[in-house]
């Protein structure tokens, strides 16, 4: 059976799957998919998987199947509610009592106490967000047959006691994933090496969105957790264990995120003892937490993580196992009992099978758990609203490494001036004076709230950001008049964030800046690499404008519904017989542009500013006013009426963009793509092979590399080269066109034609080692030499790892037009360059200053950064190379970003 056989073949199971049916007992997995689920080289798929969501609610009184949205791929995504006949009848007021505790709004200590007695707690488990992880995936579908089918005495007092949400939560990637393994005949080459993302757009970084919700799968999953049902426990399935293990988990290693609740990180302590404790009596060795390995608590934005922020309590387990058959190494060091792994696994085969058991163990765990601590999950939640509102209402100082080193620094520095009696080392205790001068400075304080003005100039990115904390449960008030504070007034339509609201620390998370503490394995010693980001401020990332404000305020306010994104600004365009001026300066005036152009409308880029209009901003002749005052309404562009047609212009005309990607898809392609669709710039997807077949400019005018694609050049640069992939014969044929890497000897080559002739290629993050491989006369900033030899800094001397760092801009550069002259830009052990003294026609874009540029996150030798250059574009023939270090297209969240790319997809004439 070949891969496309193997679809039809699942629908049809589907379909009979459906059909109606007299029995009244739940079906085993085998009798409606004809497999065990853990069964060797067996995988059932999405189709199969929804027909049997739909079976099992359609004959079992446990079940209450709610379809939640659409995954990107247009497939139904649900969340099966089970609980108990009784409760389920009064689910409505369940969820009502769920979503008072967890908003801790309007209630009194005993009328949270009452409502806690009277609720029942609400876990969250899912599986398959990662499409290969098919333990996660498969999983689900046991716990879910054997919570509606089990009637054991745990099973039955869980059900009274508690309501469970299970949800798949990628349907896309498991029904590609499970076809392309079971379309495969001979169980020794199943694999799990699907062709391309098992996400639409982002494959793995569909755990990466959960504080912007770009993807529809992330809103579809928020809307549930943080405005629909405000679950006590998120419970977040993944693999692979660390080697030696069969499973990690919760507790998590240091450091945590300051902003959080203490009772978040005791609460996830008692439940992991219960998930640990369930395994070892059990008898099932291989559990790891603490140290034993990655994972931490500090980052924001996956679907284990972002829960932290709003006082839930978040797992994430890493388990081992797959459909064929494997083991379990030696690995030596993980044999003898510690506190990160009490009760080690011995060296051995593993079936698929077991992965499953451990799992439907572990959700056990939880669920018994909270079973048993059901009124104090529910107290405790409200209790952390209720604390953070507090905290809100008062002068409040959120205790970070920064703080600390300015109090040991004041006190080093009097002992140094002779202000303070050497005490000749009997004593380490600091004067508290130096505490009060820090923790009690009233410019230190936790922001109050924060106003996001209306008038600012690229508001419609603004409201995308209010949108997506709305996403995230957070309440927002909008002005509906003028109001001023501390002597500064806000227009009508300004939105308020205020932190006096039970999820605070997702608030402050989003407009303050991270300070990761230093960490490292010892002193001097390497850094421990934080899980994913260190610093990732929203609001910075995105170039959004707002104001602290320390001191409680208040004005002509209303209440934003929880949950109801608000719509683009809309504007008026007034006919206008001499044309119109968009602003450089509004991201969304680049749909408005492209929907022009689509429309056969001249556009044309102003080389010098008019009417409070800056260069580079677009005007457009008076027959696009009907696209001009849709775009106003739709994406909030303010199109200007002029009196008279600028003189000096370039005219646009639409680029033939091609954007490289690589076989099994590239996760930043892939965000390009998703941000193409959005600003509606037309597009080719290309792949090494295109390259390396020449005649490129007769095809493409631009072309991207996103992250990656370019080889490494020696010691220059972290370029990041991409594998060939399989062999052809291992591929179906519709898929060999996307094998093969970029090479120095065939693509480069190319590439150097493509720019000789006129083309343009813009390379973002290490795919700028173009740069070496053309001899440029640029050199590797974060270099040093020793014994004549020179070599990347080693990490204990510098490391970045992602983190917002400030750059000045060159605003007079076409490249940069509409950019402001500072910019927060996102760093991730990126690239910088040196240009040589003498080079001729190279411009520097963008540079770092001579102050430490770090804005959030977390620097480690930022004096290497000093002066060194992030963005700049060479001329190659009738071409150009342009070249950007940083993420500027980073998950497609650093809006503040995007005209850097953007302006380089338009010919010029």
């Amino acid at each position: 059976m070949n891969y496309k056989q193997i679809i039809w073949s699942s629908i049809f199971v589907a379909f009979v799957g459906i059909m109606p049916t007299k029995a009244q007992v739940v079906p085993t997995p085998k009798e409606f998919f004809g497999f065990n689920i853990g069964d060797d080289y067996k995988l059932a798929n999405y189709t199969q998987a929804e027909a049997y969501f739909k079976k099992v609610a359609s004959v079992s009184d446990r079940v209450l199947l709610k379809e939640i949205g659409k995954s990107e791929e247009g497939r139904n995504q649900y969340v099966m509610v089970i609980s108990s006949p009784a409760n389920l009848k009064k689910i409505d007021r369940y969820k009502e009592i769920s979503q008072k505790l967890a908003r801790a709004e309007n209630l009194s200590d005993k009328e949270a106490a009452q409502l806690a007695k009277e609720g029942k707690p609400i876990i969250w488990i899912d599986g398959g967000l990662h499409a290969t992880e098919t333990v996660a995936t498969q999983q689900l579908l046991e716990t879910y047959y054997t919570l509606t089918s089990r009637t054991d005495p745990e099973t039955m007092k869980i059900l009274d006691n508690v309501i469970i949400l299970l949800s798949q939560v990628n349907p896309d990637g498991q029904e590609l994933v499970s076809n392309w393994y079971m379309s495969e005949k001979d169980n020794a080459k199943k694999n799990m090496s699907v062709p391309r993302l098992y996400q639409k757009y982002v494959g793995h970084d569909n755990n990466r969105d959960f504080y912007m919700m770009n993807m529809s799968e992330t809103a579809n999953i928020a809307r549930q957790q943080y405005i629909e049902w405000m679950p006590q426990i998120i419970y977040n399935h993944h693999q692979s264990a660390p080697a030696g293990a069969v499973v990690a988990g919760p507790p998590y290693r240091d450091p945590f995120n300051f902003v959080y609740d203490p009772l978040l990180i005791t609460g996830i302590d008692g439940v992991a003892a219960s998930m640990i404790n369930r395994l070892n009596s059990e008898g099932k060795p291989g559990y790891t937490r603490l140290a034993g390995s990655v994972y931490s608590t500090w980052w924001n934005g996956g679907l284990r993580t972002t829960p932290y922020f709003h006082n839930m309590i978040g797992l994430l387990t890493e388990i081992t196992g797959n459909p064929t058959p494997s083991e379990i190494p030696l690995v030596p060091q993980r044999l003898i009992p510690n506190n990160a792994t009490p009760f080690p696994v011995l060296p051995q085969a593993w079936k698929f099978r077991n992965s499953i058991d451990y799992s439907v163990s572990l959700n056990y765990g939880v669920l018994d758990y909270a079973r048993r601590m059901s009124d104090e999950l529910l107290y405790n939640i409200y209790v952390m609203g209720r604390n953070a509102i507090e905290k809100g209402n008062k002068d409040t100082w959120t205790l970070q490494p920064k703080y600390i080193a300015a109090i040991e620094a004041a006190y080093e520095k009097d002992k140094k001036d002779g202000k303070i009696a050497a005490d000749g080392g009997r004593s380490a205790q600091i004067p508290m004076k130096y505490y009060d001068e820090v923790l009690k400075n009233p410019i230190y304080r936790d922001a109050r709230g924060y106003i996001i003005s209306a008038d600012q100039t690229d508001f419609p990115t603004a409201v995308k950001f209010v949108n997506a904390l709305i996403k995230s449960g957070v309440l927002v008030e909008r002005a509906t008049a003028t109001f001023t504070v501390n002597g500064k007034t806000y227009p009508a339509g300004s939105y308020i964030v205020k932190t006096n609201q039970a999820f605070r620390p997702h608030v402050l998370d989003m407009f303050e800046p991270q300070d990761h503490p230093n960490d490292f394995q010892y002193p001097g010693g390497p850094p421990v690499r934080p899980y994913d980001a260190a610093g990732w401020t929203l609001a910075f990332s995105m170039g959004v404008k707002f104001d602290r404000v320390l001191d409680a305020f208040n004005g002509p306010f209303e209440r934003v519904g929880y949950g109801v994104l608000q719509p683009m600004p809309a504007k008026t365009t007034t006919a206008s017989s001499a044309g119109f001026l968009l602003s450089a300066n509004v991201n969304n005036s680049f749909i408005a542009v492209n929907e022009l152009l689509k429309a056969n409308i001249p556009v044309y880029r102003i080389n010098k500013s008019q009417d409070n209009m800056p260069e580079g901003s677009f005007y457009i002749p008076a027959k696009g006013y009907n696209v001009l005052k849709n775009a106003g309404s739709e994406f909030g562009t303010a199109a200007k009426g002029v009196s008279k047609k600028p003189a000096d212009m370039l005219q646009l005309n639409p680029a033939r963009i091609a954007l490289f990607d690589q076989y099994g898809g590239s996760m930043p392609s892939g965000w390009v793509r998703w941000m193409f669709e959005q600003f509606r710039f037309p597009f080719q997807v290309i792949y090494p092979q295109d390259i390396d077949n020449g005649n490129l400019n007769a095809k493409y005018d631009v072309i991207l590399f996103i992250g990656g694609g370019i080889p490494p050049y020696g010691n220059a640069g972290p370029g990041r080269g991409m594998g060939r992939g399989p062999k052809p014969e291992d591929v179906p044929e519709e898929f060999r066109n996307r094998l093969g890497s970029i090479t120095v000897e065939k693509s480069i080559p190319q590439l150097k034609t493509f720019m000789e002739n006129g083309g343009n290629i813009v390379t973002v993050g290490s795919s700028t080692a173009l740069a070496y491989h053309l001899n440029l006369p640029v050199k590797n900033a974060l270099v040093e030499t020793k014994n004549g030899k020179e070599s990347s800094l080693p990490s204990d001397k510098f490391y970045i790892p992602g983190s917002l760092l400030k750059a000045y801009v060159d605003t007079k550069a076409p490249d940069n037009w509409g950019m402001p002259a500072e910019v927060d830009m996102v760093f991730d052990n990126s690239p910088l360059f040196k240009i040589d003294a003498d080079a001729k026609g190279i411009k520097s874009l963008a540079w770092f200053g001579k102050e430490e540029a770090l804005r959030s996150g977390w620097a480690w030798g930022q004096s290497y950064l000093k002066e060194g250059v992030v963005a700049f574009v060479a001329p190659i023939g009738k071409g150009a190379l342009h070249v950007y270090t940083p993420e500027i297209t980073f998950r497609a969240q650093s809006h503040g970003t995007f005209k850097m790319l953007f302006n380089n997809l338009y010919l010029k004439k």
